[in-house]
């Protein structure tokens, strides 16, 4: 490891939204982050980590879950941790999943949202999803092990049109070299 660069270690990424408007069911956008080895980058993930659940080496958890967007600042915020995660996994992708329980959804009906990437107290990337008001869900960022062992994060907000309960099997095949 080049004692100049060791990539990206802990990152945390946090997502916002307004409550929905009076009158109108309550918006619900989840954080879900997938796994995949080094042997099937593009394949399945190994394990999803969403609410209610954390990665099984507790490397990747969900601190705070919301379930309508009625939080102070950040309603939802994800910590992964790629410095401890192992050596046979190669990706990790984060995703974002808007919840279609009354009726489909997509970023345009979701009242000021907003997205935060950072490595301690530095910003690696913010967005507002205006570039995929269409989608249901949207992958956020992608962290990729080099072979030196080190993390690099491929930043983009690339957007899913279809059934967002396919999301997490697909997230991680999208946007191959």
């Amino acid at each position: 490891m080049n004692g100049l660069s060791k990539g990206i270690r802990k990152v945390e990424i946090s997502l916002r939204w307004d409550p929905s408007p009076a009158g109108q069911p309550p918006t619900d956008l989840d954080l879900v982050a997938g796994a995949y080895l080094a042997s099937d980058p593009y394949g399945d993930p190994v394990f999803v980590v969403h609410f209610d659940s954390r990665s099984p080496d507790g490397t990747i958890y969900l601190n705070r879950d919301s379930h309508d967007g009625k939080g102070f600042g950040w309603d939802e915020v994800m910590t992964v941790e790629l410095d401890r995660l192992d050596s046979r996994y190669a990706r990790v992708v984060v995703g974002v999943v808007i919840q279609q329980r009354s009726a489909r959804r997509t970023f345009v009906s979701v009242t000021s949202p907003g997205l935060r990437i950072r490595e301690g107290y530095n910003d690696l990337a913010t967005d507002d999803f205006g570039s995929v008001l269409g989608a249901t869900a949207a992958t956020v960022a992608e962290f990729a092990r080099q072979e030196d062992g080190t993390w690099d994060f491929h930043p983009g907000i690339h957007g899913f049109e279809e059934d967002p309960a396919t999301f997490t099997r697909n997230m991680g095949k999208a946007h191959q070299p």
